[in-house]
Order: C-alpha cells, then sequence, then structure tokens
C-alpha cells in the first residue's frame, strides 16, 4: 500500500495513527509529494510530477500491484495515476481529494475555485488561515494552530500549495479512463468540509467509477479528517476495501 498526504502535513504524520491501527498487516508506504521534494515547486509542476512519484515508490518497494490511499492533494494526484496506470491498482482509496477534473460546471463549486485563486494570491500570514476556513463547512470552526513555533517544513507549504491550485487550474483528468476503472474505490467524506466541494466531488465520482463506495464521517472535516480522528473505523473500512478487491478478483 502506498499512502499519499495532503499539502499541508509530511506523509509520517497525517497517516501514523492509520498505520498504527493496520499494524502489520499491510506493507505500507508513506510516502512524501514531489511538490516538496525540492527548496521550491518545479515552474512546470503538474500532477504527472505526483504519478511519477508513485511509479518510483512502487518500483522501490517491489510493488507490481498495489492498494493506492490519497487524500486531498494526494487525492487528486491518487486519481490522475488512477487515469494512467489503471493495471498498478488493487484498489483506490479517496480521502476527500482536493481536485478530480474540471469538467464539473455547477455554479457553486466552480465559485469555490475562484475562492482559492484569490487565497492563494494573498500573503502566506494571510494565506494559510483563509485556505484552512475555505475548506470547512459554513460555520465549522478551524481547529486551534499547534502551539510553539510551526516546524521547519512548514515553510515550503504557501508555495506548494499554490503550485497544486495551479495544476489543478491547468489539468485534464481522464475520465474516460476513469469509467473503464474496475477496481474497487472507496471515498471517504467529511460531512464538515466545505460541501460545495467535496460533497460535490464524490457525487460527480460515483458517477464515474463502476464500483465506487461512499462513507460519510458525520464528524469530520476536511482539517480532522477520517484517518487522524477515526482511525479505527476508516481502518475497518480499508479492510473490507482490500476483501472486495479479492472477491473481485477471483471473480474475475
Amino acid at each position: 500500500m502506498i499512502l499519499l498526504p495532503g499539502a499541508v502535513l509530511p506523509a509520517t504524520l497525517a497517516y501514523g495513527a492509520l498505520l498504527d491501527v493496520l499494524g502489520d498487516e499491510v506493507e505500507a508506504v508513506a510516502k512524501d509529494l514531489e511538490v516538496y521534494a525540492g527548496e521550491e515547486p518545479p515552474p512546470d509542476y503538474a500532477l504527472d510530477v505526483e504519478s511519477k512519484g508513485i511509479l518510483r515508490a512502487a518500483e522501490a518497494s517491489g510493488f507490481d500491484r498495489f492498494h493506492l490511499v490519497g487524500y486531498s492533494g494526494g487525492g487528486a494526484s491518487s486519481l490522475a495515476f488512477a487515469a494512467k496506470h489503471p493495471e498498478r491498482l488493487r484498489t483506490l482509496a479517496l480521502l476527500e481529494p482536493a481536485w478530480a477534473g474540471n469538467e464539473g460546471g455547477d455554479p457553486a463549486e466552480e465559485a469555490v475555485w475562484r475562492e482559492f485563486e484569490r487565497i492563494v494570491a494573498l500573503p502566506p500570514e494571510e494565506m494559510m488561515p483563509a485556505f484552512v476556513r475555505g475548506n470547512l463547512g459554513p460555520g465549522v470552526e478551524p481547529p486551534p494552530p499547534p502551539p510553539g513555533p510551526p516546524p521547519p517544513w512548514m515553510a515550503k507549504r504557501p508555495a506548494g500549495i499554490r503550485a497544486f491550485i495551479r495544476a489543478f487550474k491547468a489539468g485534464e483528468l481522464d475520465l474516460d479512463a476513469l469509467r473503464g476503472f474496475t477496481a474497487p474505490v472507496y471515498f471517504a467524506l467529511g460531512a464538515l468540509s466545505n460541501p460545495d466541494q467535496y460533497a460535490k466531488i464524490a457525487e460527480r465520482l460515483a458517477g464515474v467509477f463502476p464500483d465506487f463506495t461512499l462513507e460519510v464521517f458525520e464528524k469530520c472535516h476536511h482539517f480532522e479528517p477520517p484517518h487522524r480522528v477515526e482511525s479505527e473505523r476508516l481502518g475497518s473500512s480499508l479492510r473490507d476495501l482490500w476483501a472486495r478487491a479479492e472477491t473481485v478478483s477471483v471473480a474475475g
């Protein structure tokens, strides 16, 4: 299994609780995003950069076919990978992917993206709080910032988030390829996240993937996601997903 984090926390911090729940039953690689591999994102950064990084991680780990789990920006990267390399995946688990193509056409969702474009143009000290609020549902309070000075890796996050937003705006997702993706797909949705983004993405992808399961976590939002605050429940859902893959494989 390969796990991709979002644009804020490093992979080991994002997935520590979930990996503790899963224990030794899976060979797991918590992989950091390629957007942070250097001091600055590549000027031509696109999600294909993340897809190539996933392939390198799989080859280095000896994974021919594997389960892929992606959250937020990592979820968008996982969708791009599934469209390009479906033969490598046994299952796909999407934890509120930040983007699922530009073909939605929903006015509310388009307004979300216009607001994110405005937010990423702000100075970093204004951008990060606004970015957090933009991912939450109406009236949902953002989590308090952690105590103490920010960790060194946090300095890269504003540039990384900007790079993702640019990549999403310019990107294309091969929905026809995803319609032919026959492995089981799981989507975890926080009920307290921005519904004009994540719920609409879930609704759209439910009409794309042939084998799609949606699970709503009533007490979660994008910055208190299931893999961190309901890791036991998510771990159980992932085990069910993997069992389905075995059933599909045997039936095939």
